[in-house]
């Protein structure tokens, strides 16, 4: 039944707009968060041949972040099939998924809508490791953000007075002796990066070159924190984007569409394994992670795990705690043709 309430959901958006509508929502549902990635990009041209050459695209678009260069593509994608590219955000569009809104010559947003700074944080094997890691297990990496490096350097100049070249010299040799110099290099490169990808889509539809500073400069530079949110108010009045403005009844059914997509990744239920096996002690569930839906096609990226609670006898402890085993059985896209 919920696949064919989306469905009349995504019509009739279609109907009002005028347009044809590709959904993509990213799950961050604790412990199944995740992102844009490069992987979705053929899917997405799986549908744009289901829906050929038209005058308007629009993409509605729930996601906390992702692959920039993945964001990047998806934009240049759609715009190849059609005369006017809008976003539709009914909450959250952050970090690289900001990216694919500023890409678009006009932007929809409920009072809830959300958009960020976009992040040039990288992870690379010369970062520094996540402490209190697990033995006998892949390594994990703490991201490296160019704005807490520049924010460490301002600190020594600007706060605690060390403004000698020596002293600065020495801060640089403290900061490359606790991140490798090769990881620093690539934070840098990605923000430049960032700041080119920016500079490029707006430029579909954006000219004057002092607005594209400032919108370039605030998405990456300005704000210091990734974490800022900007409100639909502030799209429109402080970065100056194409904000459009529309009738109460597409706000519903915009938010009624996301609200649907919600109930099918559970996003507003954090995983518990202990939850999930409820009085059993050995069970496989398909968890939905993300959705790129539109009227002919759905892809439901899937993890299928064999979740086992056990018995574990920790040093010291006398009596068996418990504990619960996770066995990866698929991960993957899955897709159904609509008729």
């Amino acid at each position: 039944m919920n696949k064919s309430e989306r469905i009349e959901e995504i019509k009739e958006i279609e109907e009002r707009r005028n347009s044809k509508l590709i959904c993509y929502i990213t799950g961050d549902r604790g412990g199944f968060e995740t992102g844009i990635t490069k992987d979705v990009i053929n899917l997405f041209y799986e549908h744009l041949l289901l829906i050929g050459n038209v005058e308007n695209i629009d993409l509605l678009i729930y996601s906390t972040g992702g692959d920039t260069l993945a964001a990047f593509a998806i934009v240049k994608h759609l715009r190849e099939f059609c005369e006017k590219f809008s976003v539709l955000i009914p909450y959250k569009a952050l970090s690289a998924a900001t990216l694919i809104a500023i890409g678009a010559d006009e932007i929809y947003m409920t009072k809830l809508g959300e958009l960020s700074p976009v992040d040039s944080s990288v992870t690379t094997p010369y970062n520094p490791t996540m402490p209190n890691q697990p033995p006998n297990e892949p390594l994990k990496f703490l991201p490296v953000n160019m704005e807490e490096v520049t924010g460490y350097i301002n600190l020594a100049k600007h706060k605690v007075g060390l403004k000698e070249e020596i002293s600065l010299n020495s801060i640089l040799q403290t900061l490359s002796q606790r991140i490798h110099p090769l990881s620093l290099g690539s934070v840098y490169r990605a923000r430049e990066q960032v700041g080119m990808l920016a500079k490029k889509l707006l430029e579909y539809h954006l000219k004057d070159e002092n607005d594209l500073k400032t919108i370039i400069n605030t998405l990456t530079k300005d704000l210091y924190s990734h974490d800022y949110l900007f409100t639909r108010s502030e799209v429109k009045e402080s970065l100056k984007l194409n904000v459009i403005e529309t009738d109460i009844e597409l706000e519903k059914l915009v938010w009624e569409l996301y609200k649907l997509y919600t109930n099918e990744l559970e996003l507003d239920k954090p995983f518990s394994p202990e939850v999930f096996l409820g009085s059993e002690n050995n069970k496989i569930g398909d968890f939905k992670r993300v959705y790129l839906e539109s009227i002919k096609r759905t892809d439901i990226y899937i993890t299928k795990k064999r979740i086992k609670r056990t018995q574990i006898q920790l040093p010291g402890v006398p009596t068996p705690q418990s504990a619960f085993q996770e066995e990866l059985i698929f991960q993957g896209w899955t897709t159904e043709k609509n008729n």
